[in-house]
């Protein structure tokens, strides 16, 4: 079997709920031995968050935990520290999103981490980082409101509305993983660990890309636009004869085609929209001309029509919808992973590798389901390589 590109790699879990956790589930998926530290009796936050449920346990819970191994200690109790820092001694590294202060009274911060091992890579994740914004709740909700987000998005200014999931979430779990990947690169060359720091703000603020650039370069500020783009037209949600398409028109080729598609040849030569510019100055009448189109057929009939010619459109899949497209187009979207009973599916890794794909190998462990080994290899003074080996 190829060995994969984190093999060998420990990694400290003291992440709870859901950035933290997503970033360890892509290291373990990428191979690294992931030790997740819970608390006994409650463990991690969103074992609580159901319904759904599947498994005895909330789905939310088992979307961000594949690949790892549950271990219940109480930091508050002195044998539980001292395995903990041990832990923390063994790890390559550790990533944890307690409010700033919390590790380091338990002895397990970064400086504490560091003085006992050098070479580890520390991650924290915080809401709106360790400074001035230190004692503030990371909650995603929030920093979508706080953060400029939900007043981008919405039917329109003074309609806020949040994203339907948790984005800032995933994508500052993305960005974790992506920061220790990066300290690891470096420890691999130089044997020096560092501290990796990320934070919800900081993360929204930079993936608001375009919004963002558009304000620090030009100092606009952009409000909610329902479906439509500030930048680009057409590029919005359209009412058809039976349920709604996407138009995502990106350039004047694109555009054309569509006229040509929907019958009318003519509208590509209108001054009004012959070019982007035109187009989004005038975008009201043109969303006029080609919803009345647009509802003599259904959403499947002018995604069949307007694909071929190169116009970016589908219709508004929900998500089971949305599951079959991935699978006929071949993406292998569901991970199978064993379980005591039937196989459990969830979302697959989205990042393929051609020679050490993701592994599934190991369900989301239920609450302290392995104690025992890690325990007894935290307290052993010659442990080998890891613990279960």
């Amino acid at each position: 079997m190829t060995e994969l590109p984190l093999s060998g790699v420990l990694v400290a879990d003291f992440g709870r709920v859901l950035a933290a956790p997503y970033a360890t589930m892509l290291l373990a998926d990428l191979g690294a031995d992931v030790i997740k530290v819970e608390r006994p009796e409650h463990g991690d936050d969103t074992r609580a968050w159901g319904p759904p449920h599947a498994y005895g346990e909330a789905t939310y819970f088992l979307s961000v935990n594949r690949n790892k191994r549950s271990v219940a200690l109480d930091l508050r109790d002195e044998t539980d520290r001292r395995r903990a820092r041990e832990l923390m001694r063994r790890a390559d590294v550790l990533i944890e999103n307690f409010l700033p202060g919390a590790m380091e009274r338990f002895g397990l911060g970064y400086q504490q981490a560091h003085a006992c091992n050098p070479g580890i890579v520390y991650c924290s994740v915080t809401g709106f980082g360790a400074g001035a914004g230190a004692a503030l709740p990371g909650y995603d909700l929030l920093i979508q409101a706080a953060g400029g987000l939900m007043s981008v998005t919405g039917p329109g200014p003074g309609e806020p509305v949040k994203t339907g999931v948790a984005v800032v979430d995933v994508l500052t779990g993305l960005h974790a993983a992506v920061g220790v990947l990066a300290a690891l690169r470096h420890r691999d060359a130089t044997g020096r660990g560092q501290h990796v720091q990320v934070n919800l703000l900081s993360t929204l603020l930079s993936s608001l890309v375009n919004q963002a650039a558009g304000y620090t370069l030009a100092g606009a500020v952009p409000t909610a636009m329902g479906n439509r783009h500030p930048s680009i037209a057409p590029y919005e949600l359209f009412p058809t004869r039976d349920r709604p398409i996407v138009i995502a028109v990106g350039n004047d080729r694109q555009f054309a085609a569509l006229c040509s598609g929907l019958g009318a040849p003519e509208l590509a030569d209108d001054p009004r929209f012959t070019k982007n510019a035109d187009r989004v100055a005038h975008v009201e009448e043109l969303a006029g001309l080609l919803a009345r189109r647009l509802r003599r057929a259904g959403a499947d009939d002018w995604f069949a029509r307007l694909t071929p010619l190169g116009v970016p459109c589908g219709p508004v899949n929900d998500l089971a919808q949305a599951f079959e497209l991935a699978e006929h187009l071949g993406l292998a979207p569901y991970a199978a992973l064993p379980g005591d009973g039937p196989e459990m599916n969830l979302v697959s890794d989205p990042i393929g590798l051609s020679a050490t794909p993701a592994r599934y190998s190991l369900r989301p462990p239920r609450l302290g389901e392995h104690t025992d080994e890690i325990t007894a290899w935290l307290d052993d003074p010659d442990p080998g390589t890891g613990p279960g080996t």
